[in-house]
């Protein structure tokens, strides 16, 4: 009988810990301080946006970390919610991250380092997409082998990206001449939504802490590893975030971010460093970005041979090959890096970014819910979410908070979203029909 291949247990706590940091840090901190600015119009609102969408994502990282210590396979969410919830709710938590989730975040976070990119080079507006392009396929070329070179790459990026953010701490903190607080933005240009979509812009620069778990089938002790890189990470980002605002807001008035938009960092890496310095401040800020879309590029994919093991999608045998010598599913990162491409020519980075978190949130709630369930059931625990059950109730709460701001917020987006989770309705029912 041929021996099936298998995905190496290879990943270990330093590992799992760059790669939750790694995929958490990258464009969002440094592209949604105008945004959250907008929407708030008050500096210190905007401050505190940021440390409450670190205690909500945080609070949720302690929520699945218990979960995930005592369901340590490939495939995460997808395989929490069947576990807790039955084979229903399960597929579409699986489906909504292969078809809507995974290629959205890919190509937002994507077409965020495509204008960097574009901007660092001096090319036009029209570059910006290829250039985004071009980023998804390098980094999916580095996931094609062993996945110790995938996690070598974020040790890397991880180390690297230190660079440019200690930069911005330190030269805001102390050589900036602005007070952080209660500066207040007087030309809005946009309607904006408050506080909520505030800290929904926030979230997405948190968002990606859950991706370690899609790899708790190659960690070397899962039980241990998953909850400590989860918790470790999400922590050093919320304190990270806080003063990478701080220094920001320090350095630069609120109305010039405002008015800057997506252009704000540069502008502050040159006006601290020189043209020059500038340079390089934006090169490590783009290297920073990489290191976040190859930790996306890494774990997606596990959830498309984690689905497709099991025949939960069209093509399923394709699907599951493993490079014989590397053992990496090449053919779901190709599947993914397209659905990705395919985003990022027709979608604005900006939108796509609230809405992959408005549509990863839906299901975040039903897993922050099972912790409940799991308790009764379960007395032995590998790992204990610590203030329960005050933790999970927090969680479950910015959940809600999520969902109804974007609803507000974007209604229409919503829809479209939705709707291609509810196409995973008649292809569960089209796939056990081809297993019958």
């Amino acid at each position: 009988m041929e021996q099936k291949e298998q995905l190496h247990r290879s990943l270990g706590f330093w590992q799992a810990l760059s790669i939750v940091i790694g995929t958490i840090i990258g464009s969002g901190i440094f592209f949604r301080q105008a945004s959250v600015l907008e929407s708030t119009r008050n500096s210190t609102l905007a401050i505190a946006a940021w440390v409450f969408g670190g205690v909500i994502t945080l609070a949720a990282g302690l929520t699945i970390a218990e979960i995930g210590a005592q369901m340590p396979f490939t495939g995460g969410l997808y395989v929490y919610i069947e576990k807790l919830y039955g084979r229903v709710l399960g597929f579409l938590a699986g489906w909504m991250q292969v078809t809507v989730y995974g290629p959205s975040i890919i190509a937002a976070v994507a077409g965020f380092t495509g204008i960097l990119i574009a901007n660092f080079f001096g090319l036009g507006s029209e570059w910006r997409v290829p250039m985004a392009l071009i980023a998804v396929l390098f980094v999916a070329i580095i996931n094609f082998f062993d996945n110790t070179i995938g996690a070598a790459f974020s040790v890397i990026t991880t180390i690297g990206k230190m660079i440019p953010i200690a930069a911005i701490i330190i030269f805001g903190l102390f050589w900036g001449n602005n007070d952080a607080l209660g500066q207040t933005i007087t030309d809005v240009h946009n309607a904006s939504g408050g506080f909520g979509v505030a800290v929904l812009a926030t979230l997405f620069a948190y968002d990606g802490w859950v991706l370690i778990a899609n790899l708790g089938g190659e960690m070397k002790n899962p039980q241990k590893i998953l909850p400590k890189a989860i918790i470790f990470g999400i922590t050093a980002v919320l304190i990270v975030y806080t003063l990478i605002t701080v220094g920001i807001l320090r350095f630069i008035p609120a109305n010039t971010i405002q008015r800057l938009g997506e252009n704000a960092t540069a502008y502050l890496a040159t006006k601290a460093f020189g043209a020059i310095g500038g340079k390089l401040l934006t090169l490590g800020i783009i290297i920073s970005m990489l290191g976040t879309l190859n930790g996306k590029v890494i774990s997606f994919p596990r959830i498309v041979y984690a689905m497709a093991e099991r025949n939960d999608l069209p093509f399923s045998k394709a699907l599951t090959y493993l490079t014989p010598k590397g053992k990496s599913p090449i053919i779901s990162t190709i599947f993914i890096v397209v659905l990705a491409a395919l985003m990022l020519i027709f979608f604005d980075p900006d939108r796509l970014s609230d809405l992959c978190v408005f549509t990863v949130y839906c299901f975040y709630i039903l897993a922050f819910v099972g912790i409940f369930k799991l308790r009764r059931e379960n007395k032995e625990r590998p790992f204990n979410t610590p203030l329960y059950p005050l933790t999970p109730i927090v969680a479950i709460g910015g959940g809600i908070f999520v969902i109804v701001s974007e609803i507000i917020n974007d209604p229409s987006g919503v829809i479209l979203f939705l709707g291609i989770v509810a196409v995973g309705f008649p292809m569960l029912y089209y796939l056990n029909h081809r297993k019958n």
